[in-house]
């Protein structure tokens, strides 16, 4: 009879091990999801960035030239020929356009990689809680493992116990408590 209680208990802890072996399976399929948007979200972040850095230099440009076609149109007042001063005028005016474009451009790319940005830290946090409930189920198998080897069941249900501390950080990667 004894030695039947000790196969029923055997039988419960492999059950548990293979469940338990499952939601660490489940939960490392999330660790990696997770860190591959991490790294998506930084590439993007990156490109939306030099996209940003460019829109900034081509402002800047027109910017210089507006400025000195302003500079050379006040120099030569008098000067310069009505059609000529004419042509500097409506090229001032395109080029303040595509400065004000660009400013609109820029805040609007600003905004998608700040988004991005906070997307990436988002992915971070919960691939790595996902990592930390990864941990306990890992403790909680190896406990249960060890307990069947060493006859000692008090093992297996600190290795139970240990499931509380996936749990918590599971469930704090899908809602992010903190």
């Amino acid at each position: 009879m004894a030695e039947e209680k000790k196969d029923t208990w055997t039988s419960w802890v492999a059950l548990t091990t293979a469940i338990l072996a499952v939601f660490a399976a489940v939960t490392t399929l999330y660790v990696g999801k997770y860190s591959s948007r991490t790294i998506l979200s930084q590439a993007q972040e990156t490109d939306q960035w030099a996209f940003y850095q460019a829109k900034s230099i081509k402002s800047y440009l027109y910017e210089v030239q507006k400025q000195n076609m302003e500079l050379e149109t006040a120099a030569g007042k008098g000067k310069i020929s009505g059609e000529a001063l004419a042509r500097y005028q409506k090229t001032i005016r395109d080029y303040d356009a595509k400065i004000k474009r660009y400013e609109q451009e820029k805040d609007d790319i600003k905004a998608k990689a700040e988004k991005l940005a906070k997307d990436k830290e988002e992915a971070q946090h919960r691939a790595g809680n996902y990592s930390y409930g990864l941990i306990f189920l890992q403790i909680a198998i190896m406990l249960s493992s060890i307990s069947v080897l060493t006859k000692k069941k008090s093992l297996f249900y600190f290795g139970l116990a240990s499931v509380s501390g996936w749990i918590f950080f599971f469930l704090d990667a899908i809602w992010l408590f903190y």
